[in-house]
């Protein structure tokens, strides 16, 4: 199945616009029932052009093609965002604005179907900023920039997954988890995860990242919209549901 891409560059000109924000599509296999959108982490300032080759987007690719190999006979596209700039910028919040662009583009496209974000780093981060757009139903937030004001008011009815490594360097793990038990009253659900001697980038235990975001994803699109989700996907999210949420669990 071939993959398309969206450029705003496309629709505005590239003289309006030195750097544009791109999606790539992965279609579902079946008439599309929800949409997820993957988001990738990048740097406190900076209005350098993020490309392709750059390890902040490459790093998603991975969860993306899981996503769609999982989730295509189900009705689930995929759709992958690779930001203009690398930067958070301040007040600018670069990155949340091209979240913004996404999520009408997949308005235009799929009017009505829920949404799920999956981010990392300071996509992670993203993903919980534009969580309150009125399609989005849930959101998965891998190792993400949160500080004592993160606020969490956009993820109020939401179903949210945060984890984060203990090794973490560049983020901070117990924020995530405050920011976890200031958000649980407001959530539809919050659960957090701890991976044990992990850090930052995702390079250990990379299959727990990536089969515990897929079907976290999947069984939250399934219990939402009432679609079957095959046991051999569910079970990898099994251990989630073994103990209240919001309490740290270690994996």
């Amino acid at each position: 199945m071939s993959n398309r891409k969206i450029d705003e560059a496309d629709e505005a000109g590239p003289a309006e616009i030195a750097h544009a924000p791109v999606l790539t599509v992965r279609a579902s296999s079946v008439q599309a029932k929800a949409v997820v959108l993957v988001l990738h982490g990048g740097r406190a300032n900076s209005y350098d052009p993020v490309r392709a080759r750059h390890l902040s987007p490459a790093r998603m690719v991975p969860f993306a093609r899981l996503l769609s190999r999982w989730g295509s006979d189900l009705g689930v596209e995929v759709w992958s965002l690779r930001n203009r700039v690398r930067g958070w910028n301040g007040a600018e919040q670069s990155p949340v604005q091209d979240a913004r662009w996404a999520l009408e583009k997949i308005r235009e496209t799929h009017a009505g179907l829920p949404v799920y974000l999956v981010g990392h780093s300071m996509g992670g981060s993203v993903a919980l900023a534009v969580a309150d757009d009125d399609r989005v139903k849930g959101v998965v937030s891998l190792a993400p920039w949160l500080n004592p004001s993160s606020d969490t008011t956009s993820v109020t009815e939401r179903r949210v997954l945060i984890i984060h490594g203990d090794k973490d360097r560049w983020t901070s793990p117990t924020e995530s988890l405050r920011y976890a038990r200031r958000a649980e009253p407001i959530a539809e659900e919050v659960r957090y995860v701890l991976l044990d001697g992990v850090g930052h980038f995702m390079l250990s235990k990379i299959g727990i990242w990536h089969r515990l975001t897929v079907s976290y994803v999947l069984r939250s699109f399934g219990e939402q919209t009432g679609t079957e989700i095959p046991a051999a996907v569910r079970r990898h999210s099994d251990r989630l549901f073994e103990q209240p949420p919001v309490l740290p669990m270690v994996m």
